[in-house]
């Protein structure tokens, strides 16, 4: 199992079009690295790739990273769909940068497929260039890899206020190559440490998981404005941290980081204590393999 890290943060990216936090602008001057919108790519056979989620950031992603280079054809690509942890605009939108790609498939919890349908009709546009199969994500194989399911919470995005569809409308995704037996858990969105996640997690090679804040009240004080932080559904590392120390067996690694973390500064107390913990936070590029 191959995987990459094309994107490492929350949406609107690091540092962020409209922020003008310390963090942000160290960013603008070239002081803290830059970052793109939370992407993953991964691949069992090293042929047919998937992205989880796909981000407004997109078409740098996927142009900066040559693992996934079209060809040999003049119109193949590697690239076999996407699956949805959620029907967040900033992991969905992406899609659109697909349009015309034929052959895709998207996976994804039955109220995110709902909700792409009848809240914010994307299938519809998608579907206008080129037929995309829409599938549940339950159990299921994709380029030689099974994939599990994991339900996380029943946070809906702002404009599915009014949806009936029944969650989980937030999912994990568990990969297992059953050639090497290695395991990558990816759950870029935790509000809170699911009953039976212990499990999940134990044996598993890597772990990638919801960095968004660092602290509870981390937008307050890096803003001004705490602007809701707390309804936004990501548990901070704070609280994560702690849980994460019982697995020194698995490589743990933060992603999803919004662009008020501390985390984005590798010279930052907090990212020092992160790493005396032995949890990564790495780079936009970063290859796993299992």
């Amino acid at each position: 199992m191959r995987a990459v890290l094309l994107g490492t943060t929350a949406g609107g990216g690091f540092p962020q079009w409209n922020c003008a936090c310390a963090l942000c602008a160290r960013a603008r001057s070239g002081s803290v690295p830059s970052r793109s919108q939370d992407c993953l790519a991964i691949t069992g056979d090293g042929t047919d790739w998937w992205l989880v989620n796909a981000s407004p950031d997109l078409r740098t992603q996927i142009a900066g990273c040559a693992l996934l280079n079209p060809g040999p054809g003049p119109r193949d690509t590697p690239i076999r769909g996407a699956l949805f942890t959620d029907a967040e605009l900033d992991h969905t939108l992406g899609l659109l940068t697909l349009r015309g790609g034929a052959g895709l498939t998207v996976w994804a919890p039955g109220a995110v497929l709902h909700a792409l349908r009848d809240q914010f009709d994307l299938r519809t546009v998608i579907d206008g260039y080129a037929p995309v199969e829409w599938r549940p994500a339950e159990s299921f194989e994709i380029a030689g890899l099974r994939v599990e399911v994991v339900p996380i919470s029943d946070k809906r995005p702002k404009y599915a206020r009014s949806s009936t569809a029944d969650g989980p409308w937030v999912v994990a995704y568990r990969f297992t190559d059953p050639v090497t037996g290695g395991v990558l858990v990816h759950a870029p969105c935790l509000a809170s440490w699911p009953d039976g996640f212990d499990e999940v997690v134990a044996d598993a090679g890597c772990l990638l998981l919801d960095g968004t804040f660092y602290s509870a009240a981390e937008m307050g004080a890096a803003t001004g404005s705490a602007s809701g932080q707390a309804s936004m559904g990501h548990l901070p590392v704070v609280e994560s941290l702690p849980l994460l120390e019982r697995f020194p067996a698995v490589r743990r690694i933060y992603t999803h980081l919004n662009n008020t973390n501390p985390l984005l500064d590798p010279s930052s107390p907090e990212s020092a204590s992160v790493r005396a913990a032995g949890v990564e936070v790495p780079l936009d590029g970063t290859v796993i393999e299992l």
